[in-house]
């Protein structure tokens, strides 16, 4: 997909969290097409320690508001910076980034696996998948209920379960423990989180050999292949995962699974 280099205006910047907020960006055109699973590339202004652009998932479009939205998870002075934006901010920003999730097979139940910040694609899979008639079940794990985020707008494109590992929602443990694993049959798994995470949720698609894609989150620098920050070794070679990816296929991937 064409890549494109925009000034975005910040429409709205709510803290849905100590560590996490949720940017709504539009721009005066339509904005370009985006699937799900792709990232964006966001210039961080005025700051004096923050040089490269950080890579941020796409968590949503909303097309008929003409908006984009980045769910940040507040980590370092980059990411803290764009929380202090205000609505009629201009951010400059590169999208959309990367390959996205393959939904385009006959899929009748897909799982939809996601933890911690890695849940903010699920939400723009989701509603993909609702447009064609299927309404996905949603798993996400965090560390406790007040790390689990957007759960109303999850609830209403899909059937959500949720574990945390304090127990304070849902089932206590990992996504990978959740009972709904062992009491429903799905025909392809999409995962985003943490790696170890990943690989767990790997390990079970593989077990019960339903097909399933990851989306990496790598360390990434300039998004277009150039830095090589981001090199994953896999059963082709060394692959960028910002432009080989972020999505691959597991059967791609060298993990001990």
């Amino acid at each position: 997909m064409k890549k494109h280099i925009l000034d975005l205006v910040v429409t709205q910047n709510d803290r849905l969290h100590d560590n996490y907020v949720l940017i709504k960006m539009t721009h005066s055109d339509k904005l370009p097409d985006m699937l799900p699973g792709q990232f964006a590339e966001i210039r961080v202004d005025n700051s004096t320690t923050t040089f490269l652009r950080r890579p941020i998932s796409i968590n949503y479009v909303d097309i008929e508001a003409n908006e984009v939205w980045f769910l940040v998870q507040v980590i370092g002075d980059g990411t803290r910076m764009m929380s202090t934006l205000k609505k009629g901010d201009v951010v400059n920003v590169v999208l959309p980034l990367g390959n996205g999730f393959n939904y385009e097979d006959e899929i009748a139940e897909p799982l939809l696996v996601g933890g911690g910040v890695g849940t903010a694609p699920m939400l723009m899979l989701g509603a993909e998948l609702n447009k064609r008639g299927i309404r996905p079940t949603f798993l996400l794990g965090a560390r406790s209920s007040k790390d689990l985020l957007q759960l109303d707008l999850f609830r209403e494109l899909g059937d959500l379960y949720v574990t945390t590992e304090d127990g304070t929602m849902g089932e206590k443990g990992y996504v990978t423990q959740h009972s709904i694993l062992n009491d429903k049959i799905f025909d392809k798994i999409f995962c985003c989180g943490p790696k170890p995470m990943m690989v767990a949720v790997a390990k079970y698609a593989k077990s019960k050999e339903i097909s399933c894609e990851v989306s990496l989150e790598n360390m990434m620098a300039c998004g277009v292949g150039a830095c090589l920050c981001c090199v994953e070794n896999t059963k082709e070679g060394h692959l960028c995962v910002c432009t080989e990816g972020p999505v691959f296929n597991i059967d791609r991937l060298l993990w001990q699974i």
